[in-house]
């Protein structure tokens, strides 16, 4: 396990509050990133994949709603169909980026470029802060007893107590959120 194994209990699930809403009247966001984290985190508590919860934390950012937000995300939790591939919140994550500050134009070589330069920092932090010093699901699991087959698995304390992914979650809508925040800067 890595250094990010969740102690949560069902307790903690039953007392994790609401996803807070951040953004005043007129719709402007004010998140911080690790408001984002914690968001992100919550919506992993109520049940959502790894990569919806992320991608679910930028509903100003994308204009999303929190229905197409889900269905999006959908097929990328549990290391994408819970094959334990690349992680689900590094995935929601990478989606938020690439809405924010992709590219569209097939011909712009400088632009893809310097998006999957992005993409690779995006890599590098999160297996940096992770502790797992990976990016894949089956890794970052690696040591967490897990049933076999592709059903997900029932959120019980057992579950949160076994795994790091809110903290996952939350660490990948942290970074996403900085990376916006420096984007922003320049």
């Amino acid at each position: 396990m890595n250094s990010l194994t969740s102690k949560a209990t069902m307790t903690d699930m039953e007392d994790t509050p609401a996803v807070p809403d951040m953004t005043d009247t007129t719709g402007t966001s004010h998140m911080t990133p690790a408001q984002r984290g914690e968001m992100a985190k919550a919506y992993f508590k109520e049940g959502y994949s790894c990569a919806q919860a992320v991608l679910l934390a930028f509903p100003d950012l994308t204009g999303l709603d929190e229905g197409t937000a889900a269905r999006l995300g959908s097929s990328f939790g549990g290391g994408m169909g819970r094959m334990r591939e690349v992680c689900g919140a590094v995935s929601g994550a990478l989606m938020v980026l690439g809405f924010a500050l992709g590219y569209d134009d097939p011909k712009a070589q400088d632009a893809k470029n310097a998006h999957y330069a992005r993409v690779r920092d995006f890599a590098a932090r999160f297996r940096e802060r992770s502790g797992g010093n990976s990016i894949l699901c089956r890794e970052l699991l690696s040591g967490v007893p897990h049933t076999e087959g592709g059903d997900a698995e029932a959120r019980t304390s057992a579950y949160y107590r076994k795994r790091p992914c809110p903290e996952l979650c939350a660490l990948a809508a942290e970074i996403a959120g900085e990376m916006l925040a420096e984007a922003d800067e320049r």
